[in-house]
């Protein structure tokens, strides 16, 4: 009898913590609610912002914003100057320019047969898709003019003296010769002997040469994901004190970010990680996240490792995933930015995102360049082929003229 009464016992507790579970989404005014004896934290919006929708939680009572999300829409981070006085677009000029854009040849635009700013276009525009115009004219709201900031001093003359040595590998090339755009500025001459000097940054773009990994850029090397992040596709996973972000970047690259909303502090300030050190807390229903840390080794639009990001995440309906950041770095813009996107839901059941992205496993085009370059250094070295500096490896020549970039 005793023992069949201690089995009512727990069976009866088993369904109270069921039930306050089932319950916790119902809380009114998002009061705290006891699970297993330990408060949960109170869901309290702040002034003026919409609760998560009804229903849309965890089993531990926090907003619920799994899923795979993505925009399907085209916005350019920076308003272009020809919208310079329009934040947001009509119907029929998203119209317009969806049908300009997607008769635009892009890649598929054909140089001289033969020369060597075909052969670096091959990689053609089939591979590329166009995603159809957003209805605003910038991902960036604050400054109001949709701008990032101007450069401080200090940024300035990074940026020029980084310029200045990508162009100098460059100048002995066609496309200095012929001034395309991508040696605007710059004097075509004989190759430069800082084709022998270490550059005085850490390389994340194309350098014109292949002395090793690091002259080329981070997508060429597997390494093009990166924080923050505006494009490509997310899957968000959570548990309690923990939420995972999969980034999936294309061309067989992606990253796992781990943010840990335990309350712990961010890592001491001499560990440098490539994405930073994310730490999150709740505010209401939005997820609030604090980046630091990063390494100089990354480079975001001239910053490094003074980049430091926050991050708002907050689920406005079963579909729609609201993304906002503000970006600072006092030594190099002067003042901080803040971007913000809407995500959408996708159809969780399609195959829409790798989870173990392989580009390593597959890039021969990394080995295949560095061999490449020893065999024309040889020829040269032999009498047999043109001066391997005097072959731009490192752009395109032009620019892709898109009205919304």
């Amino acid at each position: 009898m005793t023992r069949r009464l201690v089995e009512l016992i727990g069976v009866a507790a088993v369904l109270a913590v069921v039930i306050g579970l089932l319950n916790l989404s119902a809380a009114p005014g998002g009061a705290p609610a006891p699970i297993g004896g330990v408060e949960v934290a109170a869901t309290a919006v702040e002034a003026g912002e919409q609760s998560a929708p009804r229903g849309l939680r965890t089993a531990w009572g926090e907003p619920d914003l799994q899923g795979i999300w993505n925009d399907p829409y085209q916005i350019p981070l920076q308003r272009p100057a020809q919208f310079a006085d329009i934040e947001e677009f009509t119907d029929e000029q998203r119209a317009a320019l969806d049908e300009q854009r997607g008769a635009m040849l892009r890649r598929d635009e054909r140089a001289p047969l033969g020369s060597e700013r075909d052969v670096r276009g091959a990689y053609n525009a089939v591979f590329e898709s166009i995603r159809p115009t957003g209805d605003r004219t910038s991902l960036i709201i604050d400054p109001p003019d949709g701008r990032v900031p101007p450069y401080t001093a200090e940024a300035a003359e990074r940026v020029r003296e980084e310029r200045e040595f990508r162009l100098a590998l460059l100048q002995a090339t066609e496309t200095c010769r012929q001034q395309e755009p991508a040696c605007a500025g710059w004097e075509y001459g004989p190759p430069s002997p800082l084709h022998e000097e270490v550059p005085p940054f850490y390389n994340t773009g194309r350098l014109n040469r292949n002395d090793g990994p690091e002259d080329r850029s981070l997508s060429e090397r597997c390494m093009g994901a990166g924080l923050p992040d505006f494009g490509g596709f997310r899957r968000i996973v959570q548990s309690p004190g923990q939420v995972a972000i999969f980034y999936d970047v294309g061309q067989g690259q992606g990253w796992q970010r781990n943010v840990p909303v335990d309350g712990s502090e961010h890592l001491p300030a001499h560990i440098r990680q490539r994405f930073g050190d994310s730490r999150g807390h709740w505010e209401g229903d939005t997820l609030v996240v604090d980046v630091r840390n990063f390494s100089e080794k990354r480079s975001y639009r001239g910053s490094r490792e003074s980049l430091h990001l926050v991050e708002r995440w907050r689920r406005l309906d079963e579909t729609t995933l609201e993304y906002i950041v503000t970006v600072d770095d006092p030594t190099t813009w002067t003042r901080p930015w803040t971007v913000r996107q809407e995500l959408e839901l996708q159809d969780g059941t399609l195959n829409r995102i790798y989870y173990e992205p392989r580009c390593h496993e597959g890039n021969y085009g990394l080995p295949g360049q560095l061999a490449g370059s020893r065999i024309e250094e040889q020829a040269f070295a032999e009498g047999r082929g043109p001066d391997p500096a005097t072959r731009d490896t490192a752009t395109g020549g032009g620019t892709i003229d898109d009205p919304i970039r």
